[in-house]
């Protein structure tokens, strides 16, 4: 039997951005989660810092953290002295390797399951993106065929309605 989720899923959902093309959470909002500070989430980061490529973590630029934060209604009064690192879907499996409490596990379990439910999604939606696709190609194909059977349509209406003197066959009188 599973367990309820400790966080409702779509209050994490909502705490996954796109940056520099990829998922990303920031530090502040996973520290909350695991109900520790940011700068124990860092410490405990950069102390097992060849555990976090760039690719697994980096820090925003000032015009990434702004946008963001224009996103999110973040207010620009107080806060943070330097600018936020973002985790990604691999950056945060690997902080269940340094942040070793039972709560730390299941969250990441439950962000894992995020991760996996957005990218199935994505999936969907692609597949149904291609099927309207296909749809339209159909339904082009189907207009061309019907301006052609119009124009047809149109011609022998045309033809009907003007139609051009028949030369007689046969024998000929001078009255005609």
């Amino acid at each position: 039997m599973e367990k309820s989720p400790i966080i409702p899923d779509e209050v994490m959902m909502n705490q996954i951005y796109y940056v520099r093309g990829q998922k990303v959470m920031l530090d502040k909002e996973l520290a909350e989660l695991y109900k520790v500070t940011t700068g124990i989430l860092n410490q405990a980061v950069s102390r097992n810092i060849k555990r976090f490529p760039p690719d697994f973590m980096f820090q925003l630029t000032d015009q990434e953290w702004s946008n963001l934060k224009s996103q999110i209604v973040i207010s620009n009064w107080g806060g943070r002295r330097s600018l936020p690192y973002v985790f990604t879907e691999q950056g945060v499996a690997m902080l269940s390797g340094i942040l070793n409490s039972d709560l730390a596990i299941a969250v990441n379990i439950q962000i894992m399951r995020i991760f996996i439910r957005i990218r199935q999604m994505f999936i969907d939606n692609t597949e149904l993106r291609l099927e309207v696709e296909k749809i339209k190609g159909k339904l082009d194909n189907q207009d061309k065929n019907m301006e052609i059977v119009f124009r047809y349509l149109d011609e022998l209406i045309e033809e009907k309605n003007n139609p051009t003197p028949r030369k007689r066959i046969g024998f000929k009188t001078d009255d005609l």
